[in-house]
């Protein structure tokens, strides 16, 4: 593995993680949220995710682990793995309350309207336990992005749109409650810009732990992991939030264009 590689993962992985900038940036600039967009890109988000876990990432981490303990041992592994991937980023969901969870999100004028009913210490305290909720729910994000760089770069290029595309709301959740209770654009801009950096942070860590012992076996264990947090994330934060916000087949057309053009780069590009 030489360093080229390893950088070029961490900077995809930077990328996804720094998008949050742009729905704090987004939120100052739109004075109503476009629902529609934002449920198709949510929608197209999720069908990425789903597409490449499923028929990209799952079966190679069933190929790896199949290698290594043969055909019936190695798909119970793959199994474990996955579903394994679900039951910790499930953990992480359950840890945090709803009101804090920067994947239940809020639309820009739900936020204004709670301005006149909300002190604003409780909207500060809504914006700083977004922004650590994020860091929290991007730290495997980061690692999955990462890994999946590593392996074969085009894979890790869909995964970091993809993520990205999911974190842009995540920005507007920190920034407009923290932007209300300082009326400081720059420092709400910021602490949402920098609740991004919890993705690299998390492929450099988990880099730095994995490395010495990465070989097959735990090479085939997180690419299964990384498929199961990628399908919950979609099923369980995604597709219920562009459902919420979107008209009521939007959602289900972005998932659809998402798995087309996931489907389509596979055979271009890999």
């Amino acid at each position: 593995m030489t360093t080229e590689i390893i950088i070029r993962a961490f900077l995809l992985t930077l990328f996804a993680g720094l998008s949050t900038g742009i729905g704090s940036a987004l939120a100052f600039f739109a004075k109503k949220t476009n629902t529609k967009f934002l449920s198709v890109s949510l929608g197209f988000s999720a069908g990425v995710m789903i597409y490449v876990s499923m028929v990209e990432i799952f079966s190679k981490a069933q190929i790896s682990l199949t290698g290594v303990y043969g055909n019936k041992l190695g798909n119970w592994y793959t199994i474990l793995g996955f579903f394994g991937g679900m039951f910790i980023i499930a953990i992480i969901d359950k840890l945090i309350p709803e009101f804090e969870n920067p994947h239940e999100i809020h639309k820009a004028e739900d936020v204004e309207s709670e301005v006149e009913k909300a002190k604003k210490k409780k909207l500060l305290k809504m914006g700083m336990l977004s922004a650590v909720a994020i860091a929290i729910h991007n730290f495997p994000e980061g690692l999955a992005t990462f890994t999946a760089a590593l392996s074969d770069p085009a894979l890790g290029i869909a995964i970091a749109v993809a993520i990205a595309i999911h974190n842009i709301p995540e920005g507007i959740a920190v920034s407009i409650p923290l932007y209300y209770a300082t009326g400081n654009k720059k420092k709400a801009f910021w602490y949402s810009f920098l609740s991004g950096l919890a993705e690299p942070v998390g492929a450099i860590i988990g880099f730095a732990i994995l490395m010495p012992f990465l070989n097959d076996t735990v090479f085939g264990l997180l690419f299964a992991a990384v498929a199961g947090i990628m399908v919950f994330i979609s099923l369980d934060e995604l597709l219920p939030t562009a459902r919420e916000y979107g008209q009521p087949h939007s959602a289900i057309y972005g998932l659809i264009a998402g798995m087309m053009v996931m489907a389509v780069s596979l055979i271009l590009f890999m």
